[in-house]
């Protein structure tokens, strides 16, 4: 069976998390992290090995919290996302203080990447059909069909990936008749006001987002190739920067969504009815140790995971 690979982006700086490293808080009754689910989730569905994108200051605290413990039961690699890991040409300006965001995440670990691959967040629950659905596509579709690459993501309902502590980044998406993705739109301070979904463009204008419609939870199926298409796209996005502009991110669904648009891709949609859960915010994290507390005693995992 074709090969496939975990890569999961835990480089974030956890900002609105007030300070610490919201990647390696524990949730589960053992000390378990929200990783240590996905792993096993991703394990279970057939991936072959892990590719952790982290940052080189948080090594040691992530190497003893989770990566020490799952070189025993997998393959293990590291990328490092670097604020300075930058195409010939550029430099980083003097505001610029975080990384370059998904896609340049994911271009960390470009020598790393040999296989399909799910790529997924560090600090999101996603469930377990998700991995299902994405790793039997993965493995069962070319990498390539008359010249278009062939990918797939996890289709959220957006009312089951909110949190009830503030707003959230969604990339609220577009779906044809048949099921293939047709635009992903970044849409900001997601949250429901009262039976109505609230909803912004990055410029803080109100925008369109159904509660029922699908999300983007960063939960991509991609080919090894796809790799070609984000070293390409990166110096257009870092020259197209507007003069100021210290916080623009080079996002994984907007280079997705102009391989769309060029014909080089299509995306299948493969809808999933899990709940996410996630420590976006630190008042997140008793309902996230509530909900997997639900989920063990409903043997869905087992009290001791690893």
């Amino acid at each position: 069976m074709k090969k496939t690979a975990l890569m999961i982006m835990a480089a974030g700086i956890g900002s609105r998390f007030g300070g610490g490293i919201k990647q390696l808080e524990p949730v589960g009754p053992n000390g378990e992290i929200i990783m240590d689910y996905s792993i096993h989730d991703a394990l279970e569905a057939g991936f072959d090995k892990i590719i952790f994108i982290i940052r080189r200051d948080l090594e040691k605290d992530f190497k003893e919290i989770i990566g020490n413990r799952i070189e025993k039961i997998a393959p293990v690699e590291y990328a490092y996302q670097d604020l300075n890991d930058l195409p010939a040409g550029f430099a980083v300006p003097a505001d610029r203080k975080k990384p370059w965001g998904t896609g340049q995440a994911i271009l960390a670990a470009r020598s790393l990447v040999k296989e399909p691959f799910i790529v997924i967040n560090a600090d999101d629950y996603y469930g377990k059909e998700g991995f299902k659905l994405i790793h039997d596509y993965l493995v069962s579709v070319p990498e390539r069909q008359d010249g278009v690459m062939e990918m797939c993501m996890a289709g959220f309902i957006l009312s089951n990936t909110l949190s009830e502590n503030g707003g959230v980044t969604r990339g609220i998406c577009r779906v044809n008749e048949e099921g293939f993705l047709t635009k992903v739109t970044e849409t900001y301070d997601i949250y429901m006001d009262g039976e109505k979904v609230h909803a912004c463009d990055r410029a803080g204008n109100p925008a369109p987002a159904e509660a029922d419609g699908h999300v983007s939870m960063n939960m991509f199926g991609l080919p090894a190739s796809f790799i070609g298409e984000l070293k390409e796209g990166f110096p257009k996005f870092l020259a197209g920067i507007a003069e100021g502009d210290a916080k623009a991110e080079y996002l994984l669904p907007s280079v997705i969504d102009e391989c769309i648009r060029e014909g080089k891709a299509r995306v299948r949609v493969l809808e999933t009815r899990d709940k996410w859960f996630g420590v976006t915010y630190k008042e997140d994290k008793p309902s996230v140790v509530a909900a997997i507390r639900r989920l063990v005693d409903a043997g869905v995992y087992p009290e001791k995971l690893f």
